[in-house]
């Protein structure tokens, strides 16, 4: 087994770069993952590892052959290396090296005819696509969608404040036009949050197949989701303001329909 001590090796140098650089992480096909929930997600998610690294003060070897077999690449890494990669103020002394996946639209296969789906469109904040992934799990929708994505879902922090939902959720990218033809193709309701020409989002029916769309409290969706939309949606607002944050908006949405699904709150 290999041992890394110096932050100035340059296979440690690399992985600086995919920690930092979304363009290294789309040239190499890798990413790093921190922690063992977060890990232990992203195996039961079927992601191949490269390699696994660990600092042997915070856990031991044998501990990560419990999560992988004891074919996998293991690098044994001194305190100074794993504070350098470390993205997180306290971990479990692990990181692992997994390989991306194409969150291609082709690839989303629903096991029931009447999914529910989260849209989330052009939300640069990492922490709000986090925010919004977790929301996804918590509700087990069957999947969501990146519209127009402003950061790459790799991002250390999305990892992070998803808490590994990026893993555990069904999710696809594209454009907002190859979404809106997806969900037209398969017959799925299109239900845009907006104030525009809108309905309070408890009087829809999202019983059949439905995509709840949300967008950036800034600019809000852009034109081709408000005119293409099945029904525009809005969450009235007792309040001095006229918004909220993003995630907050889909998960009340989103729980409503799954209240019309007869989910149990």
């Amino acid at each position: 087994m290999k041992e890394i001590t110096s932050i100035q090796n340059s296979y440690i140098k690399n992985l600086l770069k995919l920690q930092e650089k979304s363009r290294e992480r789309k040239k190499q096909g890798l990413f790093l993952i921190e922690g063992k929930r977060e890990i232990y997600l992203a195996i039961e998610a079927n992601y191949k590892f490269d390699t696994v690294l660990f600092y042997a003060d915070l856990i031991s070897e044998n501990d990560i052959l419990t999560l992988f077999n004891s074919n996998i690449n293991r690098i044994e890494i001194s305190k100074e290396v794993y504070q350098k990669l470390a993205y997180r103020d306290s971990t479990e002394g692990i990181i692992a090296v997994a390989k991306t996946k194409n969150f291609s639209l082709k690839n989303i296969q629903f096991t029931n005819d009447k999914p529910l789906i989260l849209v989330a469109e052009s939300i640069e904040k990492p922490g709000n696509i986090g925010a919004l992934l977790r929301t996804a799990d918590a509700a087990n929708i069957d999947a969501v969608f990146i519209a127009n994505p402003k950061s790459d879902l790799y991002n250390s922090n999305i990892i992070r404040s998803s808490v590994g939902c990026l893993f555990t959720n069904q999710i696809a990218v594209g454009s907002s036009e190859e979404i809106i033809t997806f969900l037209k193709e398969k017959n799925i309701a299109i239900y845009a949050t907006t104030l525009q020409n809108s309905n309070e989002y408890h009087q829809e029916n999202y019983t059949k197949a439905s995509a709840i769309v949300v967008g950036t409290e800034a600019t809000g969706l852009s034109e081709i989701f408000r005119e293409k939309a099945t029904q525009n949606i809005n969450i009235p607002m007792q309040g001095k303001i006229d918004s909220m944050n993003v995630s907050v908006a889909a998960a009340i949405v989103i729980f409503e329909a799954k209240r019309q699904r007869d989910f149990k709150i």
